[in-house]
């Protein structure tokens, strides 16, 4: 088993340095997916956006048997769309905030706005939107948001991400921030977001699949079977919006299993990170929301 983690560890190493070692975003993107190419030889790029399910056979087929009879997630979809066209008190609704009504946008963000000079995730615009027109705003990991924030990448399902960074120093900034975020090591475990999805990716950690980053963030946000248990523990029923969850509750988790001390969700080096990270799956079909582990 020692033998097994100090194998696991020299390619994680390896992986890292030489992703890196890359200076622009097109060329991470060139070489993140020769990687994966190499990799998983028989999977095609398109097929990412199933996650581990697009690289193991076995649990793809179970996958697919819930989605095709009764997805989980599809009550809290619907609630989204109800909350996403319900007036504010001011008459308007969550479409008068967005470009195209709000339908179909998902593969847009999150991108950077060279007025501010600050990066846009959809759940930081839906906020800014609902504090437009003089309501609360929403928590941020999970609940009522990442139901609005479902729906409306379920209306992108099919488009293609294409995430921008512009020739700008702010925006280059930022992803580079990310970018260092994804490899940098943390907690007490010393790992980084690439030691598990880069380099041991496709590898198993307590009967947990490890997902390749390659279009990691597709199906976000996401239902979650662990997230429903442990709703389900506390209040002993069920509830349209357990186990939904925002790709940054993900990045909270992801740091609490490192044991890392996580930062809240939409923090500055979070939001960095999903603009790193969301590049890196430029050209793969948004399939929000998805059905996970």
């Amino acid at each position: 088993m020692k033998k097994i983690l100090l194998i696991a560890t020299a390619i994680s190493i390896a992986a890292g340095a030489s992703m890196m070692a890359m200076a622009s975003p097109s060329g991470d993107l060139k070489t993140i997916r020769a990687f994966y190419k190499k990799r998983f030889p028989n999977v095609k790029l398109s097929a990412y956006k199933d996650g581990i399910y697009a690289i193991n056979k076995e649990r793809r087929e179970a996958w697919l048997e819930f989605e095709d009879f009764a997805p989980p997630y599809e009550d809290g979809l619907a609630l989204g769309k109800k909350l996403f066209n319900t007036p504010f008190k001011n008459g308007k609704t969550y479409s008068s905030c967005f470009k195209n009504g709000g339908i179909g946008i998902r593969q847009g963000f999150p991108y950077f706005n060279a007025k501010t000079g600050k990066l846009v995730t959809l759940e930081g615009a839906i906020n800014a939107c609902r504090a437009k027109n003089g309501e609360k705003k929403l928590k941020t990991k999970k609940g009522k948001l990442a139901a609005v924030s479902a729906y409306m990448a379920y209306t992108s399902r099919g488009k293609k991400l294409n995430i921008k960074v512009p020739n700008d120093k702010r925006a280059q900034a930022i992803y580079e921030r990310g970018k260092r975020f994804f490899y940098a090591k943390r907690g007490q475990l010393n790992f980084s977001c690439a030691d598990c999805h880069i380099g041991n990716a496709g590898m198993r950690v307590r009967g947990h699949l490890l997902s390749p980053a390659l279009g990691q963030v597709t199906h976000w946000p996401a239902w979650r079977k662990k997230w429903a248990k442990k709703t389900f523990a506390k209040k002993n029923k069920r509830g349209p919006l357990d186990g939904y969850g925002t790709l940054q509750r993900r990045y909270t988790g992801c740091n609490k299993q490192v044991r890392a001390k996580p930062m809240k969700a939409q923090h500055a080096a979070y939001n960095a990170l999903e603009y790193f990270h969301t590049y890196m799956s430029n050209g793969i079909e948004v399939n929000a929301p998805g059905l996970r582990q």
